[in-house]
């Protein structure tokens, strides 16, 4: 063991804790059991079978109100390892649930037995036809999909406000589709051909033109018994027709019944039934979409009417209009939403009544925009608004940071009563469709049904559709809350298909909670041929029981979560993992959600028990130091938790008294730590790579890797020792180089001037000179400290730092432009919790302005471009995400190079500082996607703009990287046509 290894009893969380009742059992203390754990990983490999303690509970939570331990976690990497699990689940009699991104609302993603991890190896999308069919893997989240069709004008057409994580393999498998997807945009209709798995192995391609074929050879009684199922639907006049009526609305409960008549072989009927079978029917490998037209251009309005009748009376008006999504929110869900951070603060005061609708209209061009205006301004005129407040205009608009405004409005609800809930409560997203006649009737309805149970009463929803959405928390450790939640459920049922005959899921698929009450919406007749259609493809009943179909009616009560208070900067986790997909650690160990759930089990578990020992003997490594503390993930959050910063806080928890100690000291001497670290730099490159790498990897064995950085080959050599000389007379502004841009030079055979000297250069040429303090060297933006939870050290450095840029400025009088973004982000933000409550007063003051977007906005107007390069391929640092910097860091490139690409994949590359020198994993699993496809094809330059994280970039993907200010710099050096870069 390292010396100073950490204790891992530091991370118990602290607090009064009471064994739960759904707590997991001792028995999985040793992770899975045997001989389950042996034989997978005799089939699969030691790499593909998840089986400690932690991966399980990690894996035992999903969006839903669910959680159900699996016994193993199985990542597979392609359809054989799918087909192996199949093929060893049938013959032990075993239960298989595939899940990808976990965003699934009713417990499908869950399972008890054998869970395959189907996102990690699953990504991947092919553009066809210059973009009208895209053939995308299960685990590609909309957004990236989206990302790559819209370079050729088109676009998916389901539209989930999950978008940003889940993934196609979960829209297809739960038929989810948004907004605007409504009926005839969605998975089944817009789906061309799938691949799949079935049950018994056998892989089925519907684009195949011998796919029937082939499909009648390896299982004849299949398509036998499909067909005589497509008979017996199609000789009842009545079930037929109920069965057209039922998708006459958004309806994903059961299975698509539709899929016998609109299917003439089996392959496409399969094809049918697949899309919202829930992962019940067979794993979707690769799915082909038929997609539609990106209209790119938008008007929008936020319409305020004084009743909900009044509001629900103009959908159809609107839908006549060609809108293309009309969402409604009622007064309680305008009113919540203010805590959120840029809706209106005057909707507070709206009154009771009060409901939105939020109208849009896409066109593709010009003419079609204008069309749908004067349209929309006709409806308008006709209608009843009121404007109760001063930020209710009624007004169609085309500006685009309004447009993004009214959207983070509507989105707000799940924020607003997500974030605000109790703590230890439970949050269900709830939604069901009426016809849209009944769509002010079922309002009122649901709001008082609300009320009479207790819940908060609120309703928003995609009105154009009839698709409403509702949220109800309580606290499942409670039987009384659990009672009351069962006795909702079942009066909402009733009343949503006796009154109203609506869907009981519109979009988000039966799962767990409906299955009780399918038979209400269906009828026995219809319930008892999606029950015969399970046996026929799944006769062995082997994928995800209970799911689907369920005869318990009290299933839905069954694995109900508990939610234990674990800390308040966590408490609000709806576990949704909309944080996942920007996490750099989210294939190396654990992601911000699995992170939180692993604490609230910890919770859950009694003191000292072998669960809790198992856990947290993981929890350092996997949770704690190979979170890279980005933040990013505060970004994509519903509720705005920085699991990155409670990492830092759980760093600075295992830190020793004395560790504490010696990082202040570091601080306040860090013009000697400045100058000792740059000389060991040039140093070692005089030793050479192999033996640093060598002595590194000892010490870092005898202390600990999370001390000790791992020198890597790609740390570039040492900076100039003196800085540009500058003049404090006629500059406009402070020029701060970073501390890292003071220690570490450009990549090894750049041929060009340092960062400091080429901004310097162009700020000269633009008429924009910048001054240099002399005494820049021993102060630094605190991340350093920041980053590693080091709070004496981080408060010493913040308020030096503040106090010199005071002085430096004049007060405030000149801004502070500062060469690295993530120093930019630390001084600009990160260090105003440490200051004194004076230095907090001289920080409001202060101007910190990101080099990049010096450049942009006061360098670019005024110098011109003498050369640029073919290509260049762009990384955006996540610290300029923080600071909504991007547009700028494009402009630039976009001055400096003919053609400028930003990788669909690109993320935090993990580096964050020197902790990919401490877990070099963690950048190369975080770059892994982003490096794929920047070596898929040449550029000219590869650009960022910050120093460590051009190191791992350039780690990560082998191409030098170095800050687009040098690439500026060259662009507009006066001199021979072209400057060589090396």
């Amino acid at each position: 063991m390292p010396l100073l290894e950490p204790d891992p009893r530091s991370l118990r969380p602290a607090g009064r804790r009471e064994p739960s009742p759904d707590r997991v059992p001792d028995r999985l203390a040793g992770g899975t059991p045997e001989p389950l754990r042996s034989e997978l990983i005799a089939l699969l490999g030691a790499d593909k079978v998840y089986w400690k303690v932690s991966d399980l509970v990690r894996y035992a939570s999903d969006a839903s109100p669910y959680r159900f331990v699996p016994q193993v976690v199985v990542v597979a990497e392609d359809i054989d390892d799918v087909s192996t699990v199949l093929s060893y689940a049938h013959g032990r009699g075993r239960e298989v649930v595939f899940r990808a991104a976990g965003t699934s609302l009713n417990g499908q993603a869950q399972g008890e037995d054998i869970l395959v991890d189907v996102r990690r190896h699953w990504a991947g999308i092919e553009v066809l036809d210059d973009g009208l069919r895209a053939r995308v893997l299960p685990g590609t989240t909309v957004v990236r999909a989206n990302a790559a069709l819209a370079r050729h004008g088109r676009v998916l057409g389901p539209d989930p406000a999950s978008a940003i994580a889940c993934t196609i393999g979960g829209v297809v498998a739960n038929n989810a589709s948004g907004m605007t997807a409504g009926t005839t945009r969605n998975s089944y209709r817009t789906v061309s051909s799938l691949t799949f798995v079935l049950p018994g192995g056998t892989v089925v391609d519907t684009g195949d033109p011998g796919a029937d074929e082939d499909l009648a050879h390896a299982e004849p009684r299949l398509c036998d018994s499909l067909l005589a199922l497509k008979a017996e639907i199609e000789a009842d006049a009545e079930l037929t027709a109920r069965i057209r009526a039922k998708y006459e609305i958004k309806n994903t409960n059961g299975y698509r019944l539709d899929a016998f008549l609109d299917g003439a072989t089996p392959v496409e009927i399969l094809r049918g039934l697949m899309v919202g079978s829930e992962g019940t029917f067979g794993f979707i490998s690769e799915v082909v979409f038929d997609t539609l037209p990106l209209d790119r251009l938008v008007s929008t309005a936020l319409l305020f009417f004084p009743s909900l009748p009044a509001a629900a009376a103009a959908v159809p008006l609107f839908n006549e209009a060609g809108a293309i999504a009309v969402e409604l929110m009622d007064g309680n869900t305008l009113r919540a939403s203010v805590s959120v951070k840029g809706v209106p603060a005057d909707w507070a005061g709206l009154p009771r009544d009060t409901t939105a609708l939020l109208v849009e209209f896409r066109a593709p061009d010009e003419a079609a925009q204008e069309a749908y205006e004067r349209a929309a301004t006709e409806v308008m005129a006709g209608l009843e608004l009121v404007t109760p407040v001063a930020s209710a205009t009624n007004e169609l608009t085309r500006d685009a940071r309004t447009i993004a405004g009214y959207w983070k409005a509507r989105k707000a609800f799940v924020t607003a009563v997500g974030g605000s809930r109790p703590s230890g409560t439970t949050l269900i997203t709830e939604d069901f469709a009426v016809p849209p006649s009944s769509l002010s009737e079922a309002c009122a309805a649901l709001l008082e049904l609300q009320a009479r149970h207790g819940f908060d009463a609120a309703v928003a929803g995609h009105a154009a559709h009839g698709n409403l959405h509702f949220l109800l928390a309580f606290d499942a450790s409670k039987p009384s809350d659990v009672e009351r939640y069962a006795a909702f459920m079942d009066e909402f049922c009733r009343l949503t298909v006796e009154r109203f005959d609506g869907s009981l899921k519109a979009e988000h698929a039966t799962g767990r909670n409906i299955a009780p009450f399918l038979e209400l919406e269906w009828g026995p007749k219809a319930t008892e041929l999606m029950w015969r259609t399970k046996q026929v493809i799944d006769p062995d009943g082997v994928l995800a029981p209970r799911i689907v179909l369920d005869r318990d009616p009290q299933a839905h009560l069954r694995g109900l979560k508990t939610i234990p208070k674990v800390e308040p900067i966590a408490d609000p986790c709806i576990e949704c993992g909309f944080c996942e997909p920007t996490c750099p650690s989210r294939d190396l160990t654990t992601t911000p959600r699995q992170r939180i759930v692993l604490l609230r089990e910890l919770m859950r578990q009694p003191y000292g028990s072998a669960v809790e020992s198992g856990l947290l003997d993981a929890y350092g490594h996997d949770a704690v130091d190979t979170c890279a503390g980005d933040s990013t993930c505060a970004l994509d959050c519903p509720v705005g938790i920085d699991t990155g910063a409670l990492m830092r806080e759980f760093r600075h928890r295992r830190h020793s008294p004395r560790e504490e100690r010696v990082a202040a000291l570091a601080a306040r001497n860090f013009k000697a730590v400045e100058a000792s670290a740059r000389l060991a730099v040039a140093a070692a490159d005089k030793v050479g790579d192999r033996l640093l790498e060598r002595v590194t990897g000892l010490a870092r064995r005898a202390v600990r890797p999370d001390l000790v950085p791992q020198w890597l080959p790609q740390i570039p050599g040492a900076a100039r020792a003196t800085l540009p000389r500058t003049e404090r007379v006629g500059a406009v502004a402070v020029y701060y180089p970073a501390c890292v841009n003071r220690i570490f030079g450009e990549p090894e055979g750049f041929r060009g001037p340092s960062l400091p000297q080429a901004l310097v250069a162009v700020s000269e040429r633009a008429g924009r000179p910048v001054w240099i303090p002399d005494d820049v060297s021993g102060t630094c933006c605190a991340t350093i400290w920041h980053s590693k939870g080091y709070v004496e050290g981080n408060a010493v450095m913040a308020n030096r730092i503040v106090e010199a840029a005071w002085g430096w400025t004049a007060g405030g009088r000149l801004p502070l432009v500062v060469d690295a973004s993530s120093c930019t982000l630390g001084i600009g933000h990160e260090v105003v919790p440490y200051l004194t409550d004076g230095n907090r007063e001289l920080h409001r003051e202060l101007k910190v302005v990101d080099s990049v977007v010096w450049a942009a906005q006061e360098l670019l107007p005024r110098l011109t471009i003498l050369r640029t390069a073919r290509s260049a391929v762009l990384h955006p640092t996540c610290s300029m995400r923080h600071l909504g910097d991007e547009a700028e860091l494009l402009a630039v490139a976009s001055a400096c190079a003919e053609e400028v690409v930003v990788p669909d994949d690109a993320g935090c590359c993990g580096f964050a500082g020197d902790r990919g020198m401490l877990h070099p994993e963690l950048t190369a699993s975080a770059t892994a996607r982003e490096a794929a496809e920047v070596c898929s094809r040449p550029y000219e330059a590869h650009l960022s703009a910050n120093r460590m994280c051009e190191v791992g970039l350039e780690r990560g993907t082998g191409r030098r990287y170095y800050s687009v200010i040098l690439e500026l710099e060259r662009a507009t050096r006066p001199g021979p046509a072209y400057l060589r870069r090396s």
